[in-house]
């Protein structure tokens, strides 16, 4: 079994410490704080639910960093493999989109991409790693349907120029007339056989 640690930090007494604990906002410091709080009494660790080991560790952090130490420290993750000058190349490649010629499709997939970071960079990513890059580069999965590179939007406007109509369109008279009467009204007759 460890053996004790005596709390060398004086800033708080162990009501003060209690009364930090009950103002947090982090539930780990808090527990942290009401063991220190208990601690001399010896008993700290069966009432916070720590083990010797783990409340010496606290001890430990809470004389060399205060109530600070006592909050988790964030784990900043793993290092991006793109540098901030090739994720901007990569973001600029998905503003312009993919040349059919040069890159063989008409809209940039995570797969194509991974294909274009490998080529160019020399960096293996998986498609979810490059749709982790592209949402932190503020681009979003939705996209415009892919046009066809010969596709000719004068050729468009005269073809639906000369389109033939293929059935004129009813007057309101015709369409009221059509109209079934489910769910219409009811008729006078009707109603008063109801009575």
């Amino acid at each position: 079994m460890p053996k004790a640690l005596a709390i060398t930090r004086t800033g708080f007494t162990a009501v003060e410490l209690c009364g930090a604990a009950a103002r947090g906002n982090d539930a780990g410091a808090t527990r942290r704080m009401l063991a220190l709080a208990f601690y001399k009494r010896g008993d700290a660790g069966k009432l916070c639910g720590m083990g010797p080991q783990t409340l010496r560790d606290w001890v430990l952090r809470y004389n060399a960093e205060g109530i600070a130490g006592l909050s988790d420290c964030a784990v900043p993750g793993p290092k991006p493999r793109l540098t901030p000058e090739q994720e901007a190349i990569v973001a600029e490649l998905v503003r312009k989109g993919p040349d059919l010629a040069v890159d063989g499709v008409v809209r940039w997939r995570r797969v194509d991409l991974a294909r274009v970071i490998k080529t160019r960079f020399n960096v293996t990513l998986a498609e979810r790693s490059v749709g982790a890059m592209l949402r932190r580069l503020g681009f979003r999965r939705l996209s415009v349907r892919p046009r066809h590179p010969r596709q000719d939007p004068p050729a468009q406007e005269a073809h639906k120029k000369t389109s033939p109509i293929w059935s004129k369109p009813q007057s309101p008279s015709m369409r009221a007339k059509n109209r079934s009467n489910f769910g219409g009204r009811t008729k006078p007759g009707l109603v008063s056989r109801a009575h």
